[in-house]
């Protein structure tokens, strides 16, 4: 029997995006309710649709599915499974505490929360989608309200970055849908549908031009070195909670459209770029590292650091074992964590001295204790110390990859060198030495901006301490996923 709960967990954002739009503009208080209250309810669905989940089943659950363009074999067909719904469980969390953290928008808040509310429909959408039709749909979706958000509300440069963001996805979409259309009519019967394509078994060569199209969707939005340069732009002029949501879940898309679509469509294709995905994830890990050292820009150095640490992710995926895929996967959920976590302390900082400057600052260890103990917390779990989250997902990812290549695993170890030396410069500048007579009025961290900030700890240390937690839930999926193209378990 169909629950259509995936449904619920999709569209409830659009509907309160609907009511938002309802709601007269200079109630400040009830537009913000109203949004967070769309982004709880979301979440409360998506922690019931966890509780219907079975971990030991590989294949799609809580599926629904029905004609909707029958003259194009067109479905309106979800589904999750072990490789989805984490990350439909990240963008529930992400979104809701990006919400609260939303608090401090103060100019055309009924527009804001409405464009929000809308991208968190598109995000979810793309994760549950398991017709191609559906999910260009639901992509396409996510580009417009990300667009206007950095356009409108973000800094001096927000038209710039709004712009060469578009420019970017915009431009590895339409090559990601030429893709999709090659997929449609090699099969027979012409189909979006994502079983069907699964078992069609392409010919060799179809496979490699096909797999090279949507290469260049996804790797835009991962963002893969060299298509990343749109990324430290759109980071550094979104908003802050755009920004958590730019790191935290977009990003994830890019990755998770190799594992849902590339790989099992294009085994035979995978296998064959598997070397290139590897030198590129490599050049992404280490380069990024470098680069986000050499930043004096607080914000910019967290949105290098993503480049680096999504490598990670590409690494595991290039590896074709159950460690490096597992690690990737898990590696996808915790950089949303820590790195939303991390974009949020910026924005913490940046709200109260109005400059991102590490060099401007210093001392603010004595002057904002907790703030300076989370930012810590925070730290640590990027670069990786045993017991917190980042560590298991990055150290499976080169576990896996080592059985592949002790070359690139010994080269990516460089960033996770890399990230030890921005990181601690990082709080030996921001937080350590005299104290600034300029910040020795600076408040502490408030209570809203502590309730965006425990979850993501709290999750930070369960999966560092007991990572079974979600890797049960991953495991079955990611097994069938490499079996598919013939990896090793």
């Amino acid at each position: 029997m169909q629950t259509h709960l995936l449904s619920w967990i999709t569209f409830t954002p659009l509907a309160g995006a609907l009511l938002v739009l309802l709601l007269p503009k200079n109630n400040s208080r009830l537009i913000k309710s109203v949004a967070t209250a769309a982004t709880l309810l979301t979440g409360a669905l998506t922690v019931k649709a966890l509780t219907l989940f079975n971990a030991a089943e590989p294949g799609f659950q809580m599926i629904e599915k029905a004609v909707w363009i029958p003259q194009f074999n067109v479905h309106y067909y979800l589904g999750t499974d072990g490789i989805s719904f984490p990350m439909v469980f990240l963008t529930a969390l992400i979104s809701i505490l990006a919400c609260i953290g939303s608090f401090g928008i103060k100019t055309r808040e009924k527009e804001y929360y409405f464009l929000y509310l809308l991208l968190e429909t598109g995000m979810m959408g793309t994760f549950l989608a398991l017709d191609l039709f559906l999910f260009y749909i639901f992509w396409e979706v996510v580009l417009v309200p990300m667009y206007f958000l950095i356009g409108i509300w973000g800094g001096p440069r927000r038209e710039y970055a709004a712009i060469k963001f578009f420019l970017y996805t915009l431009t590895g979409s339409m090559f990601m849908l030429l893709g999709i259309l090659a997929l449609y009519f090699k099969s027979e019967p012409h189909t979006f549908d994502w079983v069907r394509l699964a078992n069609a078994g392409f010919d060799p060569g179809f496979q490699k031009i096909v797999f090279l199209a949507l290469f260049l969707g996804f790797a835009v939005k991962v963002p893969c070195f060299p298509f990343h340069t749109w990324l430290p732009d759109a980071h550094v002029e979104a908003p802050t909670p755009i920004s958590v949501i730019l790191a935290g879940v977009l990003l994830k898309m890019g990755t998770y459209g190799f594992m849902r679509f590339s790989y099992p469509f294009l085994p035979d294709a995978a296998e064959w770029f598997r070397p290139a995905l590897a030198i590129l994830a490599v050049i992404g890990i280490v380069y990024g590292g470098f680069v986000a050292f050499a930043q004096s820009d607080f914000k910019k150095m967290v949105a290098y650091s993503s480049v680096s640490h999504m490598g990670f992710v590409l690494l595991g995926l290039a590896a074709f074992t159950s460690d490096g895929f597992n690690g990737a996967l898990l590696q996808m959920f915790n950089h949303g964590t820590i790195t939303a976590g991390l974009f949020l302390l910026v924005g913490v900082l940046y709200d109260r001295a109005h400059t991102r400057d590490m060099g401007a600052f210093g001392g603010l260890s004595a002057v904002t204790p907790v703030y300076a103990g989370i930012l810590i917390f925070f730290s640590l779990a990027s670069l990786g110390l045993p017991g917190m989250s980042g560590f298991i997902s990055e150290f499976m990812t080169l576990l896996g990859s080592y059985t592949y290549s002790k070359l690139f695993t010994g080269l990516a170890c460089i960033g996770i060198i890399l990230a030890a030396a921005y990181l601690l410069t990082m709080i030996r500048k921001v937080l350590l030495g005299p104290v600034n007579d300029k910040w020795k009025g600076l408040t502490d961290i408030n209570l809203r901006e502590l309730i965006t900030l425990v979850p993501l700890m709290a999750f930070i240390l369960w999966i560092g301490v007991y990572p079974k937690v979600i890797l049960s839930y991953m495991a079955s999926s990611v097994q069938v996923l490499l079996a598919s193209v013939g990896g090793v378990s």
